[in-house]
């Protein structure tokens, strides 16, 4: 009897307990068990991105991932639908913040599939946008990934506003953009793929830009001299001067301009924020 238990072949979390000889004392001895554990084929790739990124989390806050207010599709109250429908396609998003006159007060949330049957009426532009919004759930910048995933589940919100120390709008936070940070980058609305689109203005001499960009389209459109080395890409240059890949929200200095992660996993860096100046 114990001969055919023991031939039972084992899951793998009953492989990857033997490598618990020594409890683990913090997160990094974690990363290090799930780590040689992928070494040695108990867990595969995408397991160990998703341990790690679920570890990740819990050390991240809001403000590491949100999108500020300047990114923001947004649409004003007293807005007319001819002036901001157009704005709807063209995002193509689900959700939309309604700002209030002063610019600094959230109404609530639009949700387009709450838009459309009105659209179809006779008199579309005779309804108020007050009466079809959904309430805005409000979060502050410090609140921790993992307390966030944790409130988006139980109210089943998929957006937050994010607020500043002040109670300004400070930007907002989905559901896509925390889970991103565990199961890698979600392609969707909110991505941007077109080449030319690759690199982004977001402020004055601040810019996103996608890890795969090409050094020569990357030095062109910032009229930078970046050398290459042996590396193709921006993302493969950065991760080089860090010498390993970087976790989000790390950031380094490069030739007098500073580069921060902004979305990435264990294993890539997917989108970078750039800032021209030193400071």
């Amino acid at each position: 009897m114990s001969e055919d238990q023991s031939s039972q072949p084992r899951s793998w979390l009953e492989k990857i307990s033997e490598l618990f000889s020594d409890d683990p004392r913090n997160r990094q001895d974690i990363k290090d068990i799930v780590r040689a554990a992928a070494d040695r084929s108990i867990v595969d790739t995408e397991t160990l991105t998703i341990i790690e990124g679920a570890l990740q989390v819990s050390d991240m806050q809001v403000r590491d991932i949100m999108i500020p207010r300047s990114q923001m599709t947004f649409i004003q109250e007293n807005e007319t639908l001819k002036d901001y429908l157009p704005r709807i396609i063209e995002s193509a998003h689900s959700r939309f913040p309604v700002m209030a006159d002063n610019q600094n007060e959230v109404s609530g949330i639009l949700l387009a599939k709450d838009l459309l049957p009105l659209v179809l009426e006779a008199h579309a532009e005779d309804f108020r946008l007050r009466d079809i919004l959904r309430p805005a759930n409000f979060v502050p910048e410090s609140k921790r990934l993992n307390v966030l995933l944790r409130e988006f589940r139980s109210n089943r919100n998929h957006m937050a506003i994010v607020v500043d120390e002040f109670g300004g709008v400070a930007g907002l936070v989905t559901i896509e953009d925390v889970l991103e940070q565990i199961v890698g980058d979600i392609e969707d609305e909110h991505d941007f793929d077109d080449e030319e689109n690759n690199i982004k203005e977001v402020d004055p001499g601040v810019f996103t830009v996608k890890a795969l960009t090409p050094l020569s389209d990357f030095n062109e459109t910032l009229g930078k001299e970046l050398l290459s080395g042996d590396f193709d890409t921006i993302g493969g240059i950065v991760t080089h001067h860090f010498g390993r890949v970087p976790e989000c929200n790390e950031s380094i200095r490069i030739d007098g301009m500073k580069f921060r992660v902004i979305n990435g996993t264990s294993r890539q860096i997917n989108l970078l924020e750039v800032h021209l100046n030193k400071d």
